[in-house]
């Protein structure tokens, strides 16, 4: 079965940098889009990067310039390099797997999800 499992959150002053990593099981990953997505507290659900099954990734405006999303492929593993954090960037963190090749299908699978805090 499909299994997504994120890792690397934590607090982080204002300014810091994180680096989130999915590990993927039960699917061909190399196949597959993925997504990072979060929820701040008493939000919704925010998009904020995709990488297709090739090399096109993107950005949500509010963390281009900052964020990089990155995959490795013999790893099965995603991931998110977050620098310049913010508060505003507080939120648990999910990996989506995408229902295709492109990371603007829907996501048909969630990881658990892990805590980013940004904070004094």
């Amino acid at each position: 079965q499909v299994q997504l499992v994120e890792s690397g959150g934590g607090l982080v002053q204002p300014g810091g940098s994180l680096r989130l990593s999915c590990a993927a099981s039960g699917f061909t990953f190399s196949s597959y889009a993925m997504n990072w997505v979060r929820q701040a507290p008493g939000k919704g659900l925010e998009w904020v990067s995709g990488f297709n099954s090739g090399s096109s990734t993107g950005y949500a405006d509010s963390v281009k310039g900052r964020f990089t999303i990155s995959r490795d492929n013999a790893k099965n593993t995603l991931y998110l390099q977050m620098n310049s954090l913010k508060p505003e960037d507080t939120a648990v963190y999910y990996c989506a797997k995408a229902g295709g090749e492109g990371y603007g299908l829907g996501p048909d699978y969630w990881g658990q999800g892990t805590q980013v805090t940004v904070s004094s």
